[in-house]
Parts: C-alpha cells; sequence; structure tokens
C-alpha cells in the first residue's frame, strides 16, 4: 500500500468515524442509499463549478465514508 493510499484511508476512516458518533446508523438500505447520493450529488456540484481538488477530496472521503457505513450498518 503507497503511503498517499495510507493517508487517504486514514482519512475516510476518521470521517466514518466522526459521522458514526454525530449521527444515527443507517435505518435501512433506502435512507443508506440517500445519503450516500447527497454525498454524491455534493461531489459532482464541485466538479460542475470547476472548484479546487482539495473540495473534491472532502466531498469524495465523505462518500466513501458513507459507502462504508452502508456496508457496516445494512449489509
Amino acid at each position: 500500500m503507497t503511503p498517499k493510499l495510507e493517508l487517504i484511508l486514514d482519512d475516510v476512516m476518521r470521517e466514518y468515524r466522526e459521522a458514526s458518533d454525530k449521527f444515527h446508523t443507517f435505518g435501512g438500505p433506502h435512507e443508506g442509499y440517500a445519503i450516500i447520493l447527497e454525498e454524491l450529488d455534493e461531489l459532482w456540484d464541485n466538479i460542475k463549478k470547476n472548484r479546487p481538488f482539495p473540495e473534491h477530496y472532502d466531498e469524495a472521503k465523505q462518500v466513501a465514508a458513507m459507502a462504508l457505513r452502508y456496508m457496516h450498518d445494512i449489509c
């Protein structure tokens, strides 16, 4: 595993833990999907507006963290 990937995974896990501490578990597949879609839409908005890449990173990190939460809470 590359050092960059290790940093990314650390960031995603930090985001996952913060979201898990702040919000309840997903109530079901529909809720999990809706939350992932919301985060993905925010990433897409940043892409369409040509926002700086650090903002893309933050949104992509949230998408990844919510996908992990989905896997944990639903699967």
